[in-house]
């Protein structure tokens, strides 16, 4: 789906999808979610492991399947990108929600006229959609975007916050059972149009342990530029604590109908990180199991770092439940309840979550929400595409 479209347009989830099953694929099963993943042996520090190849065609990808993009070729440039975010600079950090109302000089005149969220001109990535609605006078019924009726209200949010055990069903809760997810969760920092954003993410298994997968909105803006800056705080805590460090991206990868046309149903981003102090993410944090073609429905919990109201995108947040299909039938992603807001986006979805340990398998990620519908996040299907996409970067 694009903004060319007259009855769909697309704006931003961001402060913060995947691509259908082809046919005749077969299911990949899902290792057990309650171990931790072994991590292959390690390499020297700093040194490329064997399987890496220069190339996406050479990690089997059909052409056109997977776009990428270098970050940052040298030390030098890492040590630009992470010396770039000072404490103040993510601080004030944007939801991507925000991206039309800013730019390097200030504010932009005017609104674009969008009910909902809006979205910067030229900028189509997955975020919320505008639908037609279903009866004529429906368009004038719904409440504007942000408008309170809209948000839970603030305190209802802290009562969730109190109850340090697990929900199966909640729409947006602080999560804070501990557990691996909390270290392989993350915040990311980027710069786009010369405005700083933040997205989430999180760390899944791979041959170079290197690997984090969030949202392809939080990486290229669709048809239009690469993230600049690009930056992944693992665990990240309230004040910008950094308690495992921060990596900076060396490659991006996002699939090719993302880059080609900002399908919505391709919104996934997979980044190839530095090292940390001399340390992959993976053996610092740990990394959640990744599937691909799997059961659609079931259970599944979604985490990240929202940072609209009433969230400040200081804490892990998770909404949990039941996975169901788009009812507009516009996308192939599933559903989930869930209140979470700008900042999200990127956020992974762990089905065969284990809450007592935190690990889980990676099915899918926050991606959007349609404008008449604020309860429910949308998150791509990981077919092979999405497979093509995390095989040329595990191997960057």
């Amino acid at each position: 789906m694009t903004l060319s479209s007259p009855l769909l347009a697309a704006v931003p989830l961001v402060a913060g999808l995947m691509g259908p099953a082809l046919i005749g694929a077969t299911p990949e099963p899902a290792r057990h979610p309650g171990r931790p993943p072994a991590a292959p042996a390690p390499s020297p520090a700093g040194t490329p492991s064997p399987a890496r190849t220069p190339s996406a065609a050479r990690a089997g990808a059909r052409p056109g399947a997977v776009v990428e993009h270098v970050a940052a070729r040298r030390p030098a440039d890492h040590a630009r990108v992470l010396g770039y975010w000072t404490r103040e600079r993510m601080a004030r950090a944007l939801p991507i929600d925000l991206l039309d109302g800013v730019s390097r000089g200030g504010l932009l005149g005017g609104v674009t006229g969008r009910s909902g969220l809006t979205t910067a001109p030229g900028l189509s990535h997955g975020a919320l959609k505008l639908l037609p609605r279903p009866r004529a006078g429906a368009a004038e019924q719904q409440p504007r975007a942000g408008a309170a009726e809209q948000r839970p209200h603030a305190g209802a949010v802290e009562r969730r916050h109190q109850s340090a055990r697990p929900q199966f069903i909640t729409a947006g809760s602080r999560w804070t059972t501990g557990g691996a997810v909390t270290r392989t969760t993350g915040r990311v920092f980027m710069t786009l149009r010369g405005v700083d954003f933040v997205c989430s993410a999180g760390t899944v298994r791979s041959a170079n342990r290197d690997v984090v997968v969030t949202a392809g909105h939080c990486v290229k803006d669709g048809t239009g530029a690469w993230a600049e800056n690009w930056t992944f705080v693992p665990g990240y805590r309230e004040g910008g604590a950094e308690p495992y460090g921060r990596y900076a991206a060396r490659r991006m990868f996002v699939a090719g109908p993302w880059s080609r046309s900002a399908d919505d149903d391709y919104d996934v981003g997979m980044v190839a990180l530095t090292t940390w102090a001399d340390r992959h993410v993976a053996d610092a944090v740990g990394a959640q199991e990744i599937a691909f073609n799997t059961g659609r429905g079931g259970q599944a919990f979604g985490f990240g770092y929202p940072a609209d109201p009433p969230y400040t995108g200081e804490h892990l947040v998770y909404c949990a439940g039941k996975l169901r299909d788009d009812p507009h039938g516009q996308t192939r992603d599933q559903g989930l309840g869930c209140d979470m807001t700008a900042g999200s986006s990127g956020g992974p979805w762990l089905s065969g979550f284990d809450h007592a340990t935190g690990w889980g398998t990676m099915t899918s990620l926050s991606s959007f929400k349609y404008s008449d519908d604020r309860r429910t996040m949308y998150g791509p299907y990981f077919g092979d595409t999405i497979k093509t996409l995390y095989t040329a970067a595990e191997r960057a």
